[in-house]
């Protein structure tokens, strides 16, 4: 894993005009299910973040093609748990991730909207998460707004860390007002996330209470 990490951003260093093209890649693997298991997408792409902040990439490109792969990646996902139906999961490969598929779907049956849009910041479900929501039948119109506003949101969350670690704590006041206000969004967006998984803990604990 850390050789694909070593590659693939020494790629994007030296190829800036492919980084959109890779970002985008890695976003789509990474939201695809079972190959999202395994690719440490979201790692080269915080890494990606600090070259954008050290003005190594272009910043729209990156950011603009990790959104459009994480929602290509989610919607065929989707789409494959709708052609495939819920026996899938009893067949190779996915008989080998169960426990992975159970987790995402309890996720899903509490939470339903609110899975798929915060699904994509957990880890453990991010992968799984759209391929059931079409197993259960979610309306697609509805799959589709959950999954564009998060891939909206998650696309500038995942770059920041690395953007602000290039840019040094030291370094924010000098910022001119175009990046500022684009760090006012992160943590708008970011402070979304955790309310939003806040509000949801507390409806689950309600449920089970």
């Amino acid at each position: 894993m850390q050789s694909f990490i070593d590659q693939s951003v020494c790629f994007i260093e030296n190829h800036q005009a492919w980084a959109g093209l890779v970002v985008g890649l890695l976003a789509f693997g990474e939201s695809l299910v079972l190959i999202g298991i395994l690719l440490p997408g979201t790692t080269v792409l915080i890494i990606v973040g600090g070259l954008v902040g050290a003005g190594i990439v272009q910043p729209l490109p990156v950011l603009l093609a990790a959104m459009v792969g994480a929602a290509l990646g989610d919607t065929i996902s989707y789409f494959l748990g709708r052609w495939l139906g819920r026996g899938v999961v009893h067949k190779w490969p996915l008989n080998r991730y169960r426990r992975e598929v159970a987790r995402a779907r309890l996720f899903f049956h509490r939470y339903g909207f609110a899975a798929v849009f915060i699904g994509r910041f957990f880890g453990p479900v991010r992968a799984t998460i759209p391929l059931v929501a079409g197993m259960m039948g979610m309306h697609r119109r509805r799959f589709q707004v959950a999954n564009i506003l998060s891939a909206i949101i998650w696309a500038p969350v995942v770059l920041s860390p690395g953007w602000l670690v290039a840019k040094g704590a030291d370094s924010l006041p000098e910022l001119d007002a175009t990046s500022l206000w684009g760090l006012a969004v992160i943590v708008a967006m970011v402070a979304a996330i955790i309310i939003a998984v806040i509000v949801i803990r507390l409806r689950g604990n309600r449920r089970t209470a």
